[in-house]
């Protein structure tokens, strides 16, 4: 079984950075997207960024020039590089991988505080 597990959230000023991670363990191919949400107080996850196997990546309007998705397939982890923050990036965020087949997987979500 495949679990998702991100780290490196907390507390941060704003203009200052911080870096997720999400690893994954359990049998898990290259061939995943694997992607960033985040979940303000509100009821809705919203897409950050992705990036495929192929290394393509995408980001949503509101993070574009500030964050930056990677990923190291033999660690089977994919990093969120977070600069320039605001407080309004304050959220809980979760990662998720999606195979080709269409199987999703979620972690369990790590806060973001953006606060001075």
């Amino acid at each position: 079984q495949v679990q998702l597990v991100e780290s490196g959230g907390g507390l941060a000023q704003p203009g200052g950075s911080l870096r997720l991670s999400c690893v994954a363990s359990g049998s898990i191919s290259d061939d995943v997207t694997m992607s960033w949400f985040r979940q303000d107080p509100g009821p809705e996850r919203k897409f950050v960024a992705d990036i495929t196997s192929a290394g393509s990546s995408a980001y949503a309007d509101s993070v574009k020039g500030r964050f930056t998705i990677s990923r190291d397939n033999a660690k089977s982890t994919v990093y969120l590089q977070m600069n320039s923050l605001k407080p309004e990036d304050t959220a809980t965020y979760y990662c998720r991988f999606r195979t080709r087949y269409g199987m999703v997987h979620w972690g369990k979500g790590i806060l973001v505080s953006v606060s001075s």
